[in-house]
């Protein structure tokens, strides 16, 4: 079967959910939004739900990581949405811009267009921000924005021990400054998880020209020439082609994309041609630059009764949070997956922060990808590098559209993110051991004091440490030999085909990805807008 389309949309995550939004306002173009993955799941609006699905195959790719002797040959999980929203319907909730010198130096490397000036009215145009007003913050847009409602003497406690060390609390780390410790800004809007799905597409699917195809695999992109004119899409065992007249906008993200292109034939010759693909069009950054937040876990047994969620929210307890839940929208289960976050700089003649903490009331039990509440009460302090300098690859291991790629993460590789880690563990334990945690916590649970000097705590870093799941970077923005897209987001030497996802980022941004995804949606739709 084919079918005609103005453009088509390949995933429906955080950029694709923005991008059909945008381009299906004109009621001139016909859209097509593909997705291969479900449409819904029960109870994706729960916010609490991030820890149910975190390593679920009916909602999640479950992807895991290459062995490498980095990270002690681990297989680490990679989870990514499997439905409408993508990554946004399963991720914690955590709603970060990054830095202004994050989107400065994607400009500095030659991206005009995406300086933080740049890319601010699109962060703007996208947010529907629920705290204090600010020329700085959108109050209009889709995607609603709430301050984490969730109030612990903790959280006071973590406050002015930061302060201590001359951290500042920050209102607004969205806002001009991001240095600082604060409440977490969620995609939560009256307990409720605003998922992409739920702020881009829900309130326009009765739109006659967007067409949305859940379930549906795309397996290649179909070429005339050097053109992109379509996607060839498996559906109950069923292939299909659908033509696009206009463009192809591939939102897939950092797997699925250069996954995508490398099935169609751009990338590098040499993997096509081992994998028994017909070479399109070489492209040797497709698969390469990959970036990820990796982040170990610090844990301290906390010892006042009451504060820690591992006794608020376990057994009878977890009843009355479900109660609370039904009956006020409130408690544990409205919680983001971190309700306290902080940027911190591991050094003070450093330009901005370096690393960031997410703060969370319980201890946190991952075991292969599955994240569960510990039996004794705790708090658990994640720590990762905000720009990390390690870079790795994703490629395809076969021809086949199913069988997941190879993901080598190449972490640790770089010295400076060796010692940016270890500093980053290092003043979290002058944070917790300040006086005013100590009516909260005493013993250092994860790893333990024993681990003191830096070889120590580099190693239990190779050891424990997983990510935080923000891949990025296999189809990065720019102009040398390993560039994919241009400032534009149209792929090198392609016509008719733009990606917007993750993927295109050049560097990794100063925090969780999600919202510079929902932003590169929209950049990308305006830029297709104004070329109409």
């Amino acid at each position: 079967m084919k079918k005609d389309f103005d453009y088509i949309v390949v995933g429906a995550g955080s950029a694709g959910c923005a991008v059909a939004n945008r381009l299906s306002e004109n009621n001139k173009n016909t859209v097509l939004l593909i997705e291969a993955g479900r449409s819904s799941h029960p109870i994706s609006r729960l916010p609490a739900s991030f820890a149910l699905f975190i390593d679920n195959p009916m909602v999640n790719w479950r992807y895991r990581s290459e062995l490498e002797e980095s990270t002690s040959n681990r297989a680490m999980p990679v989870p990514r949405g499997k439905l409408l929203g993508g990554s946004s319907s399963i991720n914690g909730l955590v709603f970060v811009r990054g830095q202004k010198l994050d989107y400065d130096t994607w400009a500095q490397m030659g991206n005009t267009g995406w300086s933080y000036d740049d890319v601010l009215p699109f962060f703007k145009k996208m947010e529907n921000y629920q705290g204090k007003k600010s020329e700085l913050r959108g109050d209009n847009g889709p995607l609603k924005v709430s301050e984490v409602s969730d109030r612990n003497p903790i959280y006071n406690a973590l406050f002015e021990s930061s302060e201590s060390l001359g951290i500042p609390f920050n209102e607004d780390y969205n806002g001009d400054e991001q240095e600082g410790i604060g409440y977490t800004q969620t995609t939560i809007f009256n307990g409720e998880r605003m998922s992409a799905e739920v702020a881009y597409l829900k309130p326009i699917k009765s739109r006659k020209n967007l067409t949305i195809s859940s379930n549906s695999l795309v397996t290649k992109l179909l070429f005339d020439g050097k053109t992109c004119i379509g996607v060839e899409v498996k559906n109950k065992n069923k292939i299909f082609s659908y033509n696009a007249s206009k463009e192809v906008i591939l939102c897939g993200g950092a797997i699925n994309s250069p996954q995508i292109l490398e099935l169609s034939g751009v990338g590098n010759p040499e993997i096509l041609e081992e994998n028994n693909i017909t070479p399109i069009h070489k492209l040797m950054g497709v698969g390469e630059n990959l970036r990820d937040h990796l982040a170990p876990r610090i844990v301290y047994k906390v010892i006042k009764p009451g504060v820690a969620y591992n006794d608020k929210a376990r057994g009878f307890n977890l009843l009355k949070q479900i109660a609370n839940y039904i009956f006020k929208k409130d408690g544990f289960l409205t919680l983001p997956s971190a309700p306290v976050v902080g940027f911190f700089k591991t050094r003070q003649e450093l330009a901005s922060p370096d690393i960031q903490v997410h703060f969370i009331p319980y201890k946190v039990v991952l075991n292969n990808g599955k994240r569960t509440l510990g039996k004794e009460p705790g708090i658990t302090c994640t720590i990762n590098q905000n720009r990390p300098e390690s870079k790795g690859s994703i490629h395809i291991k076969s021809n086949s559209p199913e069988e997941h790629p190879s993901i080598k993460f190449n972490f640790l590789s770089n010295q400076l993110d060796k010692d940016t880690l270890v500093a980053g563990v290092k003043l979290i334990r002058k944070i917790m051991q300040s006086l005013p945690m100590k009516e909260f916590c005493d013993d250092e649970i994860q790893p333990g004091m024993e681990f003191s000097s830096d070889q120590d705590i580099l190693q239990y870093i190779k050891d424990k440490a997983e990510t935080v799941y923000h891949p990025v970077g296999t189809c990065k923005m720019g102009f040398d030999e390993n560039a994919v897209v241009d400032k534009n987001l149209k792929v090198h030497g392609i016509k008719g085909l733009r990606i917007a996802d993750a993927s295109i980022m050049p560097t990794l941004i100063s925090g969780n990805t999600n919202a510079a995804c929902m932003m590169i949606g929209e950049r990308c739709a305006d830029f297709i807008i104004n070329s109409q």
